[in-house]
């Protein structure tokens, strides 16, 4: 695909109740065309899935838990009874998906409950059922208050050409230039939208080793006048290939576009999808790395698809900050 859009690929008109009940009956049946046309309009429109999602539910489509995300208090209830009965213990995984990512106040006041109060089935599951809320963007403070790893705003991120710097640092593993992904302000009045939910003010500038964030995470210490240095605690993975010699990153770097009309239109794997704000499209796990300086999950600030920086590119890098402490991070995934 040359240029992409999550916008929905068929007029407004098209989805009529009766089209997306077909879709519902196609996708109850694994039908993978309906489940995909189905995430498009929970991505971009998702009023038009709203009236439907108790449907879903009746054809037991469980996944992707995307879908539910405007789920209202009676979808919901019946979701929380699904849980609570212990009937269900071998769809457990994706009902706490599920739960997690629903707006509706009821899922969040379930989550913390099945936190302290382990409904049937938990102890055969990997993790505590908090942390599936990581998975739709959200977590709790140390006081127990909620708190959103994502913002609403969301703004298309176009990779430009910049000219390269014959000045800036390199990579103390691989001894390659740094790559500047993003330079932000919030002086402008998309990036201070974009990055409302993690309280940073003044220029964000966030810097990597484009070859090595393939294989860790990479912690920056930044200041709100731009500055940005590579933490010296980053570690070096025992996997990390031996370097031939330093490579230069490229020349592209993210200037932030029009406003997406809903904060979930991201794209890890096609032409167009990178984006500033909103939420994340993860190719694997969500993976909100840890802060260096308080071990609390990071705000996610914006997504770079391999597909925009380069004709071969594939996979995605994952843009992070955690204000109190002047920490970014920068992480990557692929299929």
């Amino acid at each position: 695909m040359a240029e992409f859009s999550r916008g929905l690929t068929r007029c407004h008109e098209d989805y009529a109740p009766r089209v997306i009940q077909e879709l519902i009956s196609r996708a109850a049946g694994d039908d993978d065309d309906a489940i995909e046309e189905l995430i498009r309009i929970a991505d971009a429109e998702p009023a038009l899935l709203t009236p439907h999602l108790g449907a879903l539910l009746d054809a037991d489509v469980l996944w992707p838990a995307t879908l539910y995300r405007t789920a209202g208090p009676d979808v919901v209830t019946r979701l929380v009874e699904m849980v609570d009965s212990g009937q269900r213990t071998s769809d457990l995984n994706r009902l706490f998906l599920i739960v997690a990512h629903s707006e509706d106040p009821l899922a969040e006041a379930a989550m913390r409950r099945w936190e302290t109060q382990p409904p049937s089935g938990t102890d055969k599951l990997h993790v505590k059922p908090l942390i599936y809320a990581l998975q739709s963007g959200w977590t709790l403070n140390p006081d127990g208050s909620r708190r959103d790893l994502c913002g609403t705003a969301a703004y298309t991120w176009t990779l430009r050409e910049t000219p390269s710097r014959p000045d800036q640092p390199t990579c103390p593993w691989c001894t390659s230039p740094l790559w500047t992904a993003a330079d932000l302000y919030t002086t402008e009045p998309a990036v201070a939208a974009a990055l409302a939910h993690t309280g940073w003010t003044g220029r964000l500038m966030f810097r990597s080793c484009y070859f090595c964030a393939c294989y860790a995470t990479i912690f920056s210490q930044v200041t709100p006048d731009g500055a940005s240095t590579w933490w010296p605690g980053n570690t070096v993975p025992d996997f990390l290939p031996q370097s031939s010699g330093p490579e230069d990153p490229p020349t592209r770097q993210a200037v932030t576009g029009p406003i997406r009309s809903t904060g979930h239109q991201a794209s890890a794997w096609n032409e167009g999808g990178s984006t500033l704000g909103g939420h994340p499209q993860w190719i694997q796990d969500a993976e909100h790395p840890v802060c260096p300086g308080c071990a609390q999950p990071m705000d996610y600030v914006g997504l770079i698809g391999g597909a925009d920086l380069d004709e071969y590119g594939e996979g995605a890098y994952y843009l992070h900050v955690h204000q109190p402490c002047g920490f970014t991070a920068i992480n990557y995934q692929q299929s």
